[in-house]
């Protein structure tokens, strides 16, 4: 496989994701009328996942610090593989359940001036730490695909140039994607 056919590939698969995120989570497909009972669970798994991950991150850093390439490898692909099951969960979830706006106390999807003065500032620290999540979640998932390509074909300086970009912010992705739920979770009024 040439770079070129590759790049193409990673840029393929990146704007699909971002184009099926954005038209489910814009409701513009049917929702169901009554939720499944397991779309409640869905924002626990996403943290779990997430948390997992970052744990995961910094032990394959750790491993490739030591030298130890082939659990360096395992523990990327466990990675990469429970990053894609996030990816279907968050998916799905936005697909099903209805919006959440952070300091909605009564669950009336409406923010009155009495529940936003209760959130007070905590809420711009909210949505800095979503906004931001939601743009490198977006921009490093060709960077994932472009690091575990180069990884996996053993191109070393080539993987060492990508990673020194992804892993940061793949990093900073999975504990802000904790960060979120724990400060969104208790709006929850589905």
């Amino acid at each position: 496989m040439t770079d070129k056919f590759i790049f193409r590939f990673v840029a393929g698969i990146s704007v699909f994701v971002f184009l099926v995120v954005v038209v489910l989570s814009m409701k513009v497909l049917p929702v169901p009328s009554v939720l499944p009972s397991f779309t409640y669970f869905l924002p626990k798994l996403n943290a779990i996942l997430n948390g997992t991950c970052s744990v995961l991150l910094l032990l394959s850093l750790y491993f490739i610090k030591q030298g130890n390439i082939p659990m360096h490898k395992r523990i990327n692909i466990l990675t990469f593989v429970l990053s894609s099951l996030f990816l279907v969960s968050y998916i799905l979830f936005h697909y099903l359940a209805p919006e959440t706006k952070y300091g909605d106390l009564d669950g009336n999807k409406v923010l009155s001036t009495t529940e936003v003065s209760a959130a007070g500032s905590m809420r711009y620290v909210y949505y800095v730490i979503l906004i931001t999540h939601i743009i490198l979640a977006a921009g490093v998932l060709p960077l994932i695909l472009l690091s575990f390509y180069r990884g996996l074909q053993m191109q070393v300086e080539k993987h060492r140039k990508l990673v020194r970009w992804t892993f940061p912010i793949w990093l900073y992705v999975t504990v802000t994607g904790v960060i979120v739920y724990l400060m969104i979770s208790p709006y929850y009024s589905f």
